[in-house]
């Protein structure tokens, strides 16, 4: 019985032929992406915004009345709130921003919180109140600030590594491929006005991690070509390093999407935007591998003699003394 191959063996795809309008494609989405940032803004949840959050269960219904819950409480004055399924399908989730007026105030707070619950009761006398939590504006641009350095702590790091671990060229490489897949994750919440919380961001945890793994093992193959094919052209080198480990990056992808896409499609919501940041950090990661970690090293100067070793006085006195000079 023949395997199936996704991959046929000995592939010649020509990646870093079309490496300028790939790049150039690539900036203008990056800046795009920051600029949906800065403008628009990023829709931040409880845990970065501040805010209220109270979940509880229909105890005689089968599933929560998340569109009959939202009009209600849309008409409180206390903004769009945020409803979503909460384990169970009884089960539910109520977030809302609180007014500037109750931040800082326990009580204020508190009496929101009552308010809410009151007029969910009025109309289903079933609601069980399971959780009822403040989070202050306060903590909650702490939580983001520590969010964004455990973010740029990860990104240095790993560039660190790789540039120990290969060269200072691919140090740069794997980083600014990493850039542009969190760039890209952040400009998909802005756009769409995803919800933005602590689950998001350890997404794009994971986003660095499939991404870097994709990048240090193209990577490793162009550093044994480059001892290997010593007067290969550096185009040619690389594109024969993505080709051979393209069987590997493929398979990777699709298992991953197998298990991810149900969860995106058929999964609660309250998981939604955490998958749809994954889902497309595969995609992201993928393409950056091939088209941004890869076509950077010939900008960024790398040779076939970047991983020859240095001759030192010593061992050219002594190729001398044996004659070989």
């Amino acid at each position: 019985m023949r395997l199936l191959k996704l991959v046929p063996e000995n592939t010649n795809i020509q990646f870093l032929k079309l490496r300028w309008p790939f790049y150039i494609v690539s900036l203008l989405l990056i800046a795009a992406s920051w600029g949906l940032v800065m403008t628009k803004g990023l829709n931040y949840g409880v845990d970065f915004a501040g805010g209220q959050e109270i979940t509880g269960t229909f105890t005689q219904e089968q599933e929560a009345p998340i569109g009959e819950l939202r009009d209600t409480l849309s008409t409180l004055g206390l903004g769009e709130p945020v409803i979503q399924r909460f384990g169970d399908p009884n089960q539910v989730s109520i977030r809302v921003r609180l007014p500037e007026s109750a931040e800082g105030d326990p009580a204020a707070a508190e009496r929101i919180a009552e308010q809410i619950i009151s007029t969910v009761t009025a109309e289903h006398d079933d609601f069980r109140v399971d959780s009822n939590n403040n989070v202050s504006g306060k903590v909650s641009g702490e939580f983001r600030d520590r969010a964004v350095f455990a973010l740029l702590a990860a990104m240095l790091a790993i560039a660190a590594y790789i540039w120990i671990r290969f060269e200072w060229q691919f140090g740069v490489g794997a980083l600014f491929a990493l850039f542009h897949d969190v760039s890209l994750t952040l400009g998909m919440f802005a756009l769409f006005q995803l919800e933005f919380s602590l689950q998001i961001i350890a997404a794009i945890l994971a986003i660095i991690g499939y991404s870097l793994n994709d990048t240090i093992v193209v990577y490793d193959r162009i550093r044994e070509n480059l001892k290997k094919y010593r007067k290969m052209e550096l185009p040619q080198l690389l594109d024969l390093s993505v080709n051979e480990t393209l069987a590997r990056t493929v398979m990777t992808s699709l298992t991953l999407l197998v298990a991810l896409l149900p969860l995106l499609l058929f999964g609660p919501a309250s998981l939604f935007g955490m998958v749809a940041a994954i889902v497309l950090g595969i995609f992201v990661g993928t393409y950056s591998s091939v088209y941004m970690a890869a076509p950077i090293l010939i900008w960024l100067g790398v040779t076939s003699q970047s991983f020859v070793p240095e001759e030192s006085v010593a061992d050219r006195q002594e190729r001398k003394a044996r004659g070989q000079i």
